[in-house]
């Protein structure tokens, strides 16, 4: 993903291993992170039961919240695909309580029909 893409809030695909390396504390026995996303210094990440939002905060990024949403609170979810004009995909999230979707871009080049699977999997299955 370019600069250009990062800037306009879309997220690119990193690798388990890097996820593993630099948040491997935050998983517990059993739990496998499936894919990872990256949208500038944030994270989100897809387990094999939980998708975990990492929002590093402020100018310099120590600050850092994690949001860990269990896929059985999820009510339900929306893929957007890109079109010939609109260089994005965009997924969102419903969960109880919240007044509006959770919503994350994604670049054109990302399969956004893969990260449907990976939830409808874990929120069907």
């Amino acid at each position: 993903m370019g600069l250009l893409g990062s800037m306009m809030g879309n997220a690119s695909q990193i690798t388990v291993d890097e996820i593993i390396k630099k948040y491997g504390q935050l998983f517990y026995e059993g739990e496998t992170v499936e894919c990872a996303y990256s949208l500038i210094r944030d994270k989100f990440i897809f387990t094999n039961k939980r998708l975990l939002l990492i929002d590093h905060q402020g100018v310099t990024g120590k600050k850092v919240e994690y949001h860990s949403l269990p896929y059985n609170k999820i009510t339900h979810f929306a893929i957007e695909t890109a079109g010939h004009l609109d260089l994005d995909a965009e997924l969102k999230i419903w969960m109880p309580g919240l007044p509006a979707p959770i919503k994350k871009q994604f670049s054109k080049s990302t399969n956004i029909y893969e990260i449907q699977s990976i939830l409808a999997s874990h929120v069907l299955g």
